[in-house]
């Protein structure tokens, strides 16, 4: 599956050779027990050089043909696809594997961590998964709750961050990192959606596009940015 693109059933589109070799996981499983979990005490290195020591699982949700094709580009140019997986499940696909990609997405970066390696997954972004989780359940006819996204929109996102986990030493000694981007509506990060995703993690970066347009790097709004200093990911 390394260095390859595939769609939410992990069938490649990528145009190359089908896949040889098969494995069956499960996309959906119980979170980690504290047991098995081990205290974050390891750096993973952010910013501009994120992820160059650990395996990249790189995903994109609801984004369109053009994009997704530019990222594998810039991707390949720095010699980073050799260990990255893409999950696509772009803006032109059913509504359905825009919800399930990033459940295989997780699912893949769980191998790589129950087997020893270190792993990093991007959810770009749960924003347009939520809405297309939204899409399936009005279709289902479920009760809408706040801003018509179902009830439990808030556990399916907290549940895939709490499959996130470094191992303990009585297992192998492997670590999955998750990373969720939330694009926001003029900046406003009190809307549903981002508001849940806050309250999950352990805090926010925020970027602020006015930035990029003044070529002022990193994009970061130091406003609405909330992350402690000594953070430790792992």
């Amino acid at each position: 599956m390394i260095w390859r693109v595939v769609n939410a059933l992990g069938v490649p589109i990528d145009g190359r050779r089908a896949l040889s070799d098969h494995e069956r996981i499960h996309v959906e499983v119980k979170a980690l027990r504290i047991i098995e979990r081990k205290s974050v005490h390891e750096h993973m290195q952010i910013g501009l050089k994120a992820g160059y020591s650990l395996v990249p699982i790189g995903r994109a949700i609801g984004l369109k043909h053009s994009i997704v094709a530019q990222l594998i580009q810039i991707l390949s140019e720095a010699n980073a696809l050799e260990y990255s997986i893409l999950v696509a499940a772009t803006a032109s696909d059913p509504t359905t594997p825009q919800f399930l990609a990033r459940y295989l997405g997780c699912a893949m970066g769980e191998y790589f961590c129950d087997n020893g390696m270190h792993t990093l997954i991007i959810y770009d972004d749960l924003s347009k998964q939520a809405v297309a989780y939204r899409q399936m359940s009005l279709l289902l006819r479920r009760p809408p709750s706040s801003e018509a996204f179902p009830d439990d929109v808030f556990y399916s996102h907290s549940h895939l961050s709490e499959r996130a986990a470094k191992l303990s030493d009585l297992t192998d000694v492997g670590s999955l990192t998750t990373l969720p981007v939330i694009e926001t509506q003029v900046g406003d990060v009190l809307t549903y959606i981002p508001t849940n995703v806050i309250l999950i993690t352990d805090g926010q970066i925020c970027s602020k596009i006015e930035l990029f347009y003044h070529e002022i790097r990193p994009v970061i709004n130091i406003g609405l940015s909330v992350v402690e200093p000594d953070l430790l990911l792992g």
